[in-house]
């Protein structure tokens, strides 16, 4: 690799890593982490690494490669470090990054175009997110990116086809061994066809061997999981299936229109995204074309393909943001050699997005005083307050002179600010004077040797906080415990079954515990966090 890539991707590295990796064990766990986290705690304690389990229930939703990822974390870090367990994902996101520079740099696209393209990906709002959460998207998508990578080698190269087509195997099935078909729905095929339609498939006969080699080692080990749990528990399996299937065409249904504000994914870049996608005025300033029309429809047809699918969320356009990066790459790329020369009409989005983002940081020392109150967390609001002062300073100075790239990198370590040293003041908003965390009742049924039991419900975050499985009671609860004495765990809504049991049951002792770590006055409060606790003792 030539010396300027190196230094662009150490660069890459190092941003990456204060975006993904500080502070990362600062927020709670949340419902999608609780499932998987249990999961690997239960590969660990019970051996469940091939059947894999949630609350001691088969869970073959996903499949289990990030899974056994985490678990290998925590078995270094502890499963009481959030950092350890949600540290493979954040390295999976770094490994997009490398993979996604050096495909860029295939493009015949200047090297800096794929650092600025890698730069924006590292700082879009959702790749955050995903990065530094212990969700298994960013698996899928990571590891196809390095499919991608080796599936454009073997495509436009004549040499090493065959160490080409297993490597992109290799990834392809890592991919599916992270969540199934969902990135070569979402990210490969639509790369497929953009390919296709600007690249073409030149010289492809001649390698059909080599592809061929490629399907067969992608489809072992994409499907050897699925088909073990078909053949060891093929009762669970079959339910599972059929019920994850119908969800695709029954669950959390949106309209096809749902995914068109897909570009304010980015967070601060959405305006240049969105300026990005305007094809017919970009298409005669970018300074590759052809480059460019690739990652437009590479974009688009992730987009269509998406909206094809009836259940739809926010989260399902984490691929698309992907290619996005690429194409809003080329409009900052050229704003970068004629940003100067630009007319004024097509100056103030520039001045007004980013002038937007330094007014933020200008404004921060006073507006966070009073949003966040950040007694506690003195040392934390300082150290945001001049970073963001500063680098809004910087930005509206740079602004003036017109020049541009300066603005840009600052407005990238605008984000690193945030993450470095703004993360810890989320805590600020964390209030709930009723919090009260299920490990307290795990300790007490350690030290009164009694179980625990939970009627009719089951939330992933109380069962991970709690420490192990809890049995759940059904609804129609006709047989109850055999123990003389257990607790009982109730949403409040259901305490009224206690005077049904009160003729068979003393209750020794009452409690309430509530997992919300927000005030129960803000938008995030749960009930489903809440739970009633009674000890019973059966009647002599």
């Amino acid at each position: 690799m030539p010396e300027v890539s190196k230094k662009y991707l150490w660069i890459l590295m190092a941003v990456g890593a204060m975006i993904f990796l500080a502070n990362l064990d600062v927020i709670y766990v949340n419902i999608m982490e609780a499932r998987n986290f249990v999961t690997a705690r239960e590969m660990v304690n019970d051996g469940n690494w091939l059947l894999t389990t949630l609350n001691a229930e088969p869970r073959y939703e996903k499949p289990p490669l990030p899974t056994w990822l985490t678990a290998i974390s925590a078995m270094i870090f502890g499963f009481d470090s959030l950092f350890g367990l949600r540290l493979p994902a954040a390295l999976i996101t770094l490994m997009l990054l490398y993979f996604f520079y050096r495909f860029i740099t295939k493009l015949e696209v200047p090297e800096k175009l794929a650092f600025i393209a890698s730069l924006v990906l590292s700082s879009s709002f959702y790749i955050i997110f995903a990065g530094r959460n212990g969700q298994w998207d960013i698996f899928t998508h990571g590891f196809m990116m390095g499919s991608i990578y080796f599936l454009w080698k073997f495509f436009r190269t004549n040499e090493g086809e065959v160490k080409n087509a297993l490597f992109a195997a290799l990834f392809f099935g890592f991919s599916f061994m992270s969540k199934g078909p969902v990135s070569l729905f979402a990210l490969l095929l639509p790369f497929i066809i953009a390919y296709g339609a600007v690249y073409k498939f030149k010289g492809f006969k001649r390698k059909g061997k080599a592809f061929l080699l490629f399907l067969i080692v992608a489809v072992i080990l994409s499907g050897w999981w699925f088909l073990y749990v078909r053949l060891k528990d093929p009762i669970a399996f079959m339910e599972i299936t059929t019920r994850e299937t119908s969800n695709w065409a029954g669950y959390n249904v949106r309209p096809f229109y749902y995914y068109w504000s897909f570009f304010t994914q980015s967070g601060i870049w959405t305006i240049p995204a969105f300026v990005a996608l305007l094809y017919p005025y970009l298409k005669n300033r970018v300074i590759n074309p052809k480059a460019y029309r690739f990652s437009f429809w590479w974009t688009m047809a992730a987009v269509l393909l998406l909206s094809v699918i009836p259940e739809k969320k926010s989260r399902y356009l984490l691929p698309v943001l992907i290619p996005m990066a690429l194409n809003t790459a080329f409009y900052i790329e050229y704003l970068f050699r004629r940003f100067k020369q630009l007319p004024k009409n097509e100056k103030w989005i520039v001045y007004f997005n980013h002038g937007l983002i330094a007014l933020i940081g200008i404004a921060f020392p006073v507006a966070g005083y009073f949003v966040l109150k950040p007694d506690g967390y003195w040392f934390w609001f300082i150290a945001t307050s001049v970073v963001l002062f500063s680098i809004g300073v910087g930005i509206l100075y740079f602004l003036k002179n017109q020049e541009y790239p300066k603005v840009f990198y600052l407005t990238v370590a605008f984000i690193c600010g945030i993450m470095v040293f703004g993360f810890p003041l989320s805590n600020a908003f964390l209030e709930n004077p009723d919090f009260r965390n299920f490990s307290e009742l795990r300790k007490k049924a350690d030290a009164g040797n009694f179980k625990v039991y939970e009627y009719n419900a089951g939330s992933p975050e109380i069962i991970w906080e709690y420490g192990k499985p809890l049995e759940n009671i059904p609804e129609n609860y006709d047989q109850l415990p055999q123990e003389k004495k257990y607790g009982l765990l109730l949403l409040e809504k259901d305490t009224l079954l206690l005077k049904e049991l009160q003729a068979d049951y003393d209750i020794l002792s009452e409690e309430r515990y509530d997992l919300n770590y927000v005030n129960p006055e803000a938008s995030g409060y749960k009930d489903r966090l809440i739970r009633r606790f009674f000890l019973l003792q059966e009647k002599e």
